[in-house]
């Protein structure tokens, strides 16, 4: 069991100097125990992650800076500086950067699962086919594209 300590975990710095490259997103781990795992994320312009569900756990998303054109069940959302994105587990869900911008967010899914090890195995993995067959090994489930 991981045991949460306090203190402070200050920007620009992880939890335990990770800072992965998930195709083209970076994500910097700043929380991990069994109960919950949180990261902060930058998403350049175009990039996503496509519809995908995650079966054990409910997700967050607070926008810190830009824009997120989301999926959200069969519905499309979007969400921008200061908005809460709430993805309980079971339900399908896309996140989309179509700006010109980078966005920044903060991310938190609890419990952890086994998201925390996932990302440490598709860092700088390229193949995006071979990062929804290891998703697939750690809970999380990507969903066929749209015909």
């Amino acid at each position: 069991m991981i045991e949460m300590t306090d203190g402070v975990t200050a920007a620009g710095e992880s939890i335990d100097g990770s800072v992965w490259n998930i195709l083209g997103q970076t994500y910097v781990p700043k929380q991990v125990t069994e109960d919950s795992f949180s990261w902060h994320a930058t998403f350049p312009p175009g990039t996503f992650v496509p519809p995908h569900i995650h079966p054990n756990q409910d997700e967050f998303i607070y926008v810190l800076d830009g824009r997120f054109d989301l999926v959200l069940g069969g519905s499309e959302a979007n969400a921008t500086n200061g908005d809460l994105i709430r993805l309980p587990r079971g339900k399908p869900h896309g996140i989309f950067n179509k700006t010109e911008t980078p966005v920044t967010c903060f991310f938190w899914v609890t419990p952890t699962g086994k998201l925390y090890d996932l990302f440490q195995q598709i860092h700088n993995v390229p193949d995006p086919e071979e990062v929804v067959r290891l998703a697939g090994l750690h809970e999380v489930d990507f969903l066929p594209p749209p015909e």
